[in-house]
């Protein structure tokens, strides 16, 4: 159906007119056409609403996921602060979705629902007043002109049937004529039955115009009864039009974020925790933390000290292989475990929670493990597990492995989330205990 209309002059003459009886039956059906309509509308803004729901829930899924991994990998500093930021986009962008879904629903739902209530009333015998109402008015305006228009429908055979007549009774007659068998009799009685077929078909004739006379008399005023009635109609879809309308343009306004200034301040706010990264101060704060710029406890001369006791031990799993220097400890320190931290930096292993199938690592490629395995306890039985996700050991004591591989845990998790387990190929080492699940 086109959105525009052609003038009705440059539509071509049909025989299916409004006029003709019976043809008002389409703009009734235009009542409870709009009816149907109504309940369209709102389920076009029910679904609408329903779109926006799962859109926002799927932000915070979303948010809440990379929120963890970003804040348990290895990102840091004010680059780490610019990317959580986008999760908090997402948050605040789910919570703007809600409300569109919120306006929906509350709003523009109960507005088109109340007017349909409001403008269509249902009949006990079903359908509705304003259907029936127009119904009777349109036969009431045609009744009168209908029934002439029978009368002339019935005048109209009559004469066509008596020019039959007179046709044939005009045939007969010139064809006895030319027959010499005709007597002077028969062509009497046949040019007889001629006349009184004339008489018959002129006889018809003027029946047959006053019947048209008649029914042209009353043409106007069935043209008036018909044109209020219409017009009755068309006043209540104009209504129903201008309503939907009116209610588009409410669904436009609740769904279009741009004209929302919250929404643009999402995004002002994000650009500008972006762009106050620095580059420089995460460099600085790197190698204060884990670079040259640390402090160090360079080795001096001590003298023997009885109470103290001398010992070289493993350094905390922070980022550097090897052993430390000599480092004298109090007797009472060396009972206590000498492993800390486990992580390979100072936050934990990612999140136990399993990505989705197009969830990207979070470890980048790193070098493999070499050297001697720093473990030395012989195999032993454990319980067999399967990894999850792939894993590059960061230091020489960590087991590398790829999603699917299957190994042999030995030690249940630390506290700092740290397994001792055995590779099938016998080599031993620590990995996440959230990277791998039972077998």
């Amino acid at each position: 159906m086109s959105g525009s209309y052609d003038e009705p002059g440059s539509q071509e003459e049909t025989t299916d007119s409004f006029w003709e009886v019976g043809n008002y039956k389409r703009t009734v059906k235009r009542i409870d056409d709009g009816n149907r309509l109504c309940n369209d509308m709102m389920s076009c803004i029910q679904e609408r609403a329903k779109i926006e729901k799962a859109y926002a829930q799927q932000l915070i899924e979303w948010s809440k996921r990379w929120r963890q991994l970003i804040d348990k990998g290895p990102q840091y500093g004010t680059v780490e602060q610019a990317w959580t930021a986008l999760m908090t986009e997402a948050e605040k962008v789910s919570e703007l979705h809600q409300d569109r879904k919120n306006n929906l629903i509350n709003q523009d739902f109960e507005k088109v629902k109340n007017w349909q209530k409001d403008s269509y009333h249902k009949q006990m015998m079903g359908g509705f007043k304003e259907t029936k109402e127009a119904e009777e008015g349109f036969k009431k305006a045609q009744k009168p002109w209908a029934k002439k228009l029978k009368e002339l429908e019935a005048a109209k055979k009559s004469f066509h049937m008596a020019c039959k007549e007179e046709k044939l009774a005009s045939f007969r007659e010139a064809n006895g004529k030319g027959e010499a068998s005709v007597t002077a009799d028969q062509q009497k009685k046949l040019h007889e039955k001629l006349d009184k077929c004339k008489q018959d078909s002129q006889k018809a004739r003027e029946k047959y115009e006053k019947a048209l006379d008649e029914l042209s008399s009353c043409t106007p005023q069935y043209m008036d009864n018909m044109e209020q009635v219409f017009d009755q109609c068309q006043q209540f879809e104009e209504k129903r039009l201008s309503f939907l309308k009116e209610v588009l343009l409410d669904v436009k306004r609740h769904l279009n974020l741009a004209g929302d200034q919250s929404y643009a301040m999402v995004y002002s706010e994000l650009e500008h925790i972006i762009t106050s990264a620095s580059t420089q101060e995460d460099l600085k704060w790197f190698s204060s933390t884990h670079g040259p710029r640390m402090y160090m406890n360079w080795p001096k001369f001590e003298e023997f000290n009885p109470d103290l006791t001398h010992s070289i031990t493993k350094k905390l799993k922070k980022g550097s292989d090897g052993v430390t220097l000599t480092n004298v400890t109090a007797a009472a320190d060396l009972a206590q475990g000498d492993r800390g931290s486990v992580s390979s930096s100072e936050k934990t292993p990612a999140s136990t929670e399993r990505p989705d199938d197009d969830q990207v690592a979070l470890n980048s490629d790193s070098d493999t493990n070499g050297g001697s395995n720093p473990f030395d306890e012989t195999s032993g039985k454990g319980v067999r597990v399967r990894a999850l996700y792939n894993y590059e050991g960061q230091e020489q004591d960590e087991l590398s492995f790829k999603a699917g591989d299957e190994l042999t845990k030995l030690e249940d998790e630390d506290e700092q989330g740290w397994c001792k387990g055995r590779l099938d190929d016998g080599q031993l080492g620590l990995y996440p205990f959230n990277y791998v699940e039972p077998i």
